[in-house]
């Protein structure tokens, strides 16, 4: 074993970073006899000093990271700090620097991974990120060493805990949105402002990352299709239980099956209680991969939280310390592909409506017309007249496959409709 420690720097000291530190510490002799060398902490970059760090002898930390990541000594970035800037320059630095960098940064990955990528490659670096997509879960590696030699059709998951954990909440309670939000809150899943989660920008940043690895194509989050789940109510998850389904905040990359393009998207949508995602619950994370060969493979475990997704950090750091002393790099970008990505207008899948229509005859036929003459096909129809009296009655349809294109301009005409009073809602029907 070699004698001479590997330095790191850490970036980020937070809940994430501290359990790094913890770990490499606590676990410091067995991290050694995996990596074949000896791995120093050689600096904490952070923004507060004078909180007092559990573990962390304070002549390491500082508030430079950019003196820290230009040391010239340093073997391993460890970036945790998140956001664009000034995460991005510190990573180009580091690389310049002679660092190979380890990131949990998917917002960062998503938007600029294929320059971050290009950097690394420049100067002969590492550049890992395990941790960006789904906390402890095993899924980036997978992907692009494991499954390197097949050929992925479909990533379907839940990716983001703390809108799994409202919408399971949702559908074993029978809570509404706020609720169930103001519990995710106090256990500490949601943050004080949720919109990240709830409006699905983490979720899309994950799938884009996904899709990029999945299909050897470069997807940024601007071609990411995102939906989010705050118009979900407990009136679809009954409906959803009607047909046998929950309801999930989905990322689906997909290649199109001419195999000539490839689609990414996040939005609510209903499952068959059948599928396996549909039994993840809480706070959990998913991700169900459809390849040629391999078939249909499920990861499953914790999606976020400080010990889980330093677990992730960690895995890699201990791959880029391997790399380092063989010399040699990991994988890179593989975006030789180059597949268009389609706009969600082009995206097949079934679709459950639900109406408002007046209670009378004649209104399903008119309904079933609109469909037909937009080439959208009927599945299933539900009609029930409300008890109050008020002389409207509530319409549910399932439609067979449609593009998304093709609904829109079905709802488009159905909202024209004298006796359609309003559509409650309209949600994608997938898992099948």
């Amino acid at each position: 074993m070699r004698t001479r420690p590997l330095k790191v720097a850490l970036l980020g000291c937070g809940v994430v970073g501290s359990e790094v530190a913890r770990i490499m510490t606590t676990h410091a002799d067995d991290l050694a006899a995996r990596i074949g060398a000896p791995v120093e902490l050689a600096g904490v970059a952070v923004r507060r000093p004078s909180k007092v760090r559990d573990g962390i002898d304070p002549a390491l930390v500082t508030t430079d990271a950019t003196a820290l990541v230009k040391r010239g000594d340093i073997d391993v970035v460890v970036e945790v700090i998140g956001g664009i800037e000034p995460a991005r320059t510190l990573i180009t630095t580091a690389f310049e620097y002679g660092a190979s960098v380890v990131s949990a940064n998917k917002a960062l990955l998503a938007q600029d991974g294929a320059a971050l990528h290009a950097a690394a490659e420049e100067h002969g670096e590492d550049l890992y990120y395990e941790a960006a997509v789904a906390g402890a879960i095993p899924l980036i590696r997978p992907l692009r060493e494991s499954l390197a030699g097949d050929k992925v059709n479909r990533v379907l998951g839940i990716v983001n805990g703390t809108t799994n954990f409202i919408l399971d909440k949702m559908d074993s309670t029978g809570a509404g949105y706020q609720e169930a939000l103001d519990e995710a809150t106090a256990l500490g899943y949601a943050e004080a402002d949720p919109t990240a989660d709830v409006e699905a920008f983490d979720a899309a940043a994950k799938a884009a990352i996904l899709a990029g690895i999945a299909f050897h194509t470069r997807v940024r989050l601007d071609d990411v299709y995102r939906e989010g789940m705050t118009e979900v109510t407990s009136a679809d998850f009954a409906s959803a239980r009607a047909m046998g389904c929950t309801i999930k905040l989905l990322a689906i990359c997909e290649r199109a099956a001419d195999g000539g393009s490839v689609t990414a998207r996040v939005h609510p949508a209903m499952i068959p209680l059948t599928h396996p995602l549909a039994s993840v619950r809480g706070a959990y994370n998913a991700v169900f991969v459809e390849s040629d060969a391999a078939g249909q493979l499920m990861f499953y475990g914790p999606g976020a939280g400080g010990a889980p997704t330093a677990s992730a950090v960690l895995g890699d750091l201990v791959a880029v310390c391997r790399n380092r002393l063989s010399g040699a790099t990991g994988p890179g970008e593989s975006a030789y592909a180059a597949l268009p990505v389609s706009p969600m207008g082009d995206v097949v899948t079934r679709y459950h409506i639900s109406l408002d229509v007046a209670d009378k005859p004649g209104v399903l036929a008119q309904v079933a017309t609109v469909f037909a003459e937009h080439g959208v096909s009927i599945d299933t129809v539900r009609q029930q007249g409300r008890q109050d009296g008020d002389g409207e009655a509530s319409l549910v349809v399932v439609t067979h496959r449609a593009s998304d294109a093709s609904l829109t301009g079905t709802v488009e005409a159905l909202r024209k409709l004298d006796t359609v009073r309003g559509v409650a809602s309209i949600m994608r029907v997938e898992g099948e």
